[in-house]
């Protein structure tokens, strides 16, 4: 994997660059589709190309190690060819899912142990399995094996996790660096930095990380539940740290304007389940707000979804028959609204960096911000 910058803001941190992996380009800054279960939920791997212009998606190994299975992926020969995509994957390591399973996962310095969601089954992750499943799986980026503390947790828990999320990293890191690829592409290995919100564990991490010399790094542990400016000032102290020629990656975040204020950091990745999971309830991003489509007031409103929009299904579709599927349990209706939403998100990291290029990006944030920020 190269990463070369191209523009930076002067106003900002901001800055153009573009990621070369062998499965193509990704220019950044980037948003990257959730396809959990090596599918975007309720989008076809077309639309994902041809209309959203996804340029890079996002699988789960925690979801996939369940199902289908490794020696299925294996025998596919990896999610690429598995789910017929041939752009650039991320994978995440499965440690915000563990995480998210408290009752029924434990953790100690060789992993964490954990039941199945799907059938109680207990199953291992450590550090050096997780980059096998990973090798199996084939993304063209992966994520080291770590534990996302949630919010609020006290200091003492922080930095506890902290040390194991590190001790976890030196052996993940080294076992990825011993071991090669299954497939005839190469990959990455991001390292995650935690530390809740506490500024010292913050630097201590971000310091760490940077240590390891990763082809990239990831920032994990934020939009857990923490007040947004919280979240502001550890993604700034972070990115100060971390290093400047080699891309930044904030895990599972967030809104338009959250993107909008973390690349104004410095930050070049994101991702996000908001578009789609917000689509199939109703909520759509808009270039000038939000709109709940189950209200009323669209019920006879056969305009454009965004009549300023990039999306096919922007020209193609009323407010008024969205609104009719949505309320009415349609399916198609969630479809739509997450093409729509998905498609939106990337022109608006694609916006930003035509702003970044030309110069004008601090201004045209500023604007964004409060335009998205309304609701219609």
């Amino acid at each position: 994997m190269k990463f070369e910058i191209h523009k930076k803001d002067t106003k900002s941190n901001a800055r153009s660059g573009k990621i070369t992996t062998d499965h193509g380009e990704i220019l950044t800054p980037i948003f990257m589709p959730v396809g959990t279960l090596a599918s975007v939920k309720g989008v076809h791997q077309r639309e994902l190309d041809e209309d959203i212009k996804a340029q890079i998606i996002l699988g789960n190994t925690y979801h996939l190690y369940l199902r289908p299975g490794m020696e299925t992926m294996e025998a596919a020969g990896g999610l690429h060819r598995f789910m017929n995509w041939n752009k650039p994957i991320l994978t995440d390591s499965g440690g915000f899912q563990v995480f998210s399973l408290a009752e029924n996962r434990k953790l100690s310095d060789e992993g964490a142990v954990f039941q199945s969601h799907i059938d109680g089954s207990r199953h291992k992750f450590t550090p050096e399995n997780v980059v096998d499943i990973q090798r199996i799986i084939g993304a063209d980026i992966m994520m080291a094996f770590d534990e996302c503390t949630p919010y609020p947790c006290d200091y003492d828990y922080a930095k506890k996790s902290l040390d194991l999320t590190h001790s976890w990293l030196v052996r993940g890191i080294e076992y990825f660096r011993n071991s090669a690829p299954k497939y005839e592409h190469s990959q990455a290995f991001f390292p995650i930095v935690q530390g809740s919100v506490y500024t010292d564990l913050r630097k201590q991490s971000a310091e760490f990380i940077a240590s390891q010399n990763a082809e990239g790094n990831a920032i994990g542990g934020l939009s857990v539940g923490e007040p947004v400016e919280m979240m502001y000032e550890m993604l700034d102290l972070v990115n100060h740290i971390l290093p400047e020629d080699k891309p930044r990656y904030l895990m599972g975040v967030g809104t338009p304007a959250n993107i909008l204020e973390g690349i104004s950091m410095g930050t070049d990745m994101f991702d996000c389940v908001m578009p789609t999971r917000n689509g199939r309830n109703g909520m759509l991003f808009t270039r000038n707000g939000t709109i709940n489509i189950k209200n009323v007031k669209w019920k006879n409103d056969f305009s454009p979804i965004d009549p300023e929009g990039n999306s096919f299904v922007d020209k193609f579709y009323s407010k008024a028959y969205l609104r009719h599927l949505i309320v009415s349990g349609e399916r198609l209706g969630a479809q739509i609204a997450s093409i729509h939403n998905l498609a939106f998100y990337l022109w608006l990291v694609g916006e930003a960096r035509n702003k970044i290029e030309n110069g004008t990006f601090s201004s045209w944030k500023e604007i964004m911000i409060k335009r998205l920020m309304q609701k219609l």
